[in-house]
Formats: C-alpha cells, sequence, structure tokens
C-alpha cells in the first residue's frame, strides 16, 4: 500500500485560513460593542479577503501578485489582532492562538510563493 499523498500546499493554507475564519467569528462576536462593529468587522474582512487572494492564487497560473497581496492582508492582521489584545478585546491565550495560527497561514504562503519560483 502506497503511503498517504502530502495534501497540497495550497490546499493545507486554504483549510488553516478557513479554520481560522471560524475560530475569529466566534471571538469577534464577543468583542465589546465598541470595538465589535471596527475592529472585529475588519479583522473579519481581512480574513475573508485573504481567503479569497488565496482561492484565486489556486486556480490561477500568475499567483506571485495574489500570495504577495496574502502578505500583506497578514501584515495587517498581525496588527489588528494585537490592538485587540491591547485594547483587551481578546484573552492572552486567544491572542497567542491568533498569532500562531497567523505565522503558520504566513510560513505556507511563503513555502507557496518559493515553490512557485522553483516550478518557473
Amino acid at each position: 500500500m502506497p503511503p498517504p499523498r502530502k495534501a497540497p500546499e495550497e490546499l493545507v493554507v486554504i483549510t488553516k485560513t478557513y479554520d481560522f475564519i471560524l475560530w475569529s467569528c466566534r471571538h469577534t462576536s464577543k468583542f465589546p460593542r465598541n470595538h465589535r462593529f471596527v475592529l472585529g468587522e475588519r479583522i473579519e474582512r481581512n480574513l475573508y479577503d485573504l481567503l479569497a487572494l488565496l482561492i484565486r492564487a489556486k486556480y490561477t497560473r500568475e499567483r506571485r501578485p495574489l500570495l504577495e497581496q496574502a502578505n500583506l492582508v497578514l501584515e495587517t492582521l498581525r496588527f489588528q489582532v494585537r490592538l485587540a489584545k491591547d485594547l483587551q478585546c481578546l484573552k492572552t491565550d486567544s491572542y497567542g492562538f491568533a498569532g500562531k495560527s497567523i505565522d503558520e497561514i504566513g510560513r505556507l504562503v511563503g513555502g507557496w510563493l518559493k515553490a512557485g519560483d522553483r516550478a518557473s
């Protein structure tokens, strides 16, 4: 029996992003009212945009600009999540989880970018 095939990097990053969106929606909905409709909504919007960029990148040959844009969205998310922690919208444990998730997604996007460079 052949060993199980490793999931393509793009599928893994899309799945991780989707899972992080689910986690995030459960948390941003609990932000204090004065931050829920600005900061919480922007975090969610950036996550939805990130997912859309990754899906578009999966289905195009010209993925480099999309993946570079995804990296910029991830950097914005890092600051927004940090701001949510500093404004006490997120507990320290949740902030730690979010940071690790964003870093992992970032590493996967970076790996996908490098794999594309090798393929060219």
